[in-house]
């Protein structure tokens, strides 16, 4: 309703015991510092400014505003449905609450305010060791390691949220805060995405669904473009070189394979052919960038994704070249 009406703030009205009961229900849930936190006073989120003006004003001051003024409101009946977790506090414990600590909903929401705080600080911290430990390429575990074991967990979960703006689950964070110091190469599962661990740096990738069509088995390629290939869940770039790139008389008419096993492919100028397995391992090509189309003409392997290129097709300076590029649907845009 506020983006139809070009709407830029909001006001909620949410007061003191509202915060108070956030903070108790996050501490029953076994929140850290950012679910301690509460609820902010004011957040931006989709070009909406959603503030929060009376987070400090108890309830009964608003109620007796009302009164006084005479003004109407309206209550909502959900208020006192106990399945939900916040009417069940609010209905059953907090009258009690309150009877023996009659200052609950100023001194817990007090306590929030301190927490959101802690919570600012720790950001600030997570972006100074990440200034050091992530990369273009991904969190490098080595100087992630030489952390303290609080810095450690903190920056850990701040590289995710920056990537992942779900977060990841605290069951998760105690996973990989045990087993990323003794693996070496390993994923790990995060809702439609996934955490890569290769060669001491750990990655961010979405997981993309292969089309439901079958996986396209030709390719004519006439010129430098990008080819989509939705049964391979992938484009093909392809792009003009003046050197280390494949004929474009090679590409005319490209069949397009699964690996089977046995495929030969040869690296570099006068190196030998050599099994695609091995060939992977050498270059440090982990499994997960290993999908794709194998292609080939005239029954001569050209192109491997994660490899690139066979030496056996390269061209002479001079000749129309283009080199190839692999881009899964996780790695598009």
């Amino acid at each position: 309703m506020a983006v139809a009406r070009d709407v830029s703030v909001v006001l909620l009205a949410h007061h003191q015991r509202d915060q108070a009961e956030t903070l108790l229900l996050q501490a029953l849930r076994g929140a850290g510092a950012a679910g301690l936190a509460g609820m902010p006073r004011s957040v931006l989120r989709d070009g909406i400014t959603w503030q929060r003006p009376w987070l400090d004003k108890p309830r009964t001051e608003i109620d007796a505003y009302l009164r006084r003024h005479r003004l109407k409101h309206i209550e909502d009946d959900s208020n006192a449905d106990p399945r939900f977790a916040r009417n069940r506090l609010r209905l059953q414990v907090w009258p009690a609450l309150v009877g023996a600590f009659g200052h609950a909903d100023a001194s817990l929401a007090m306590s929030a305010g301190w927490a959101q705080q802690a919570d600012t600080l720790l950001d600030e911290i997570a972006a100074l060791d990440l200034a050091e430990a992530a990369t273009d390429q991904g969190l490098q575990v080595a100087t992630w390691l030489a952390l303290s074991p609080a810095r450690r967990s903190n920056a850990l979960r701040a590289w995710i949220k920056q990537r992942h703006s779900a977060g990841a689950p605290a069951s998760l964070i105690a996973r990989l805060l045990d087993e990323l110091p003794v693996q070496r190469s390993a994923r790990w599962p995060l809702g439609h995405a996934e955490l890569h661990l290769h060669r001491g740096v750990l990655r961010h990738a979405s997981t993309a669904t292969r089309s439901p069509n079958a996986p396209e088995t030709r390719l004519s390629i006439h010129r430098a473009g990008t080819c989509a290939l939705p049964g391979w869940a992938g484009t093909l770039q392809v792009e003009r070189v003046r050197e280390g790139g494949v004929p474009l008389a090679w590409l005319a008419q490209l069949e397009l394979r699964a690996r089977s096993g046995g495929e030969q492919f040869q690296a570099g100028p006068g190196r030998p052919p050599r099994s695609l397995k091995k060939q992977y391992q050498d270059a440090g090509v982990p499994m997960w960038d290993r999908s794709g189309p194998l292609m080939y003409s005239g029954g001569q392997l050209v192109f491997v994704p994660g490899l690139g290129l066979d030496a056996r097709v390269i061209g002479l300076t001079g000749q129309p070249l283009v080199a190839l590029r692999w881009l899964p649907l996780a790695d598009n845009g």
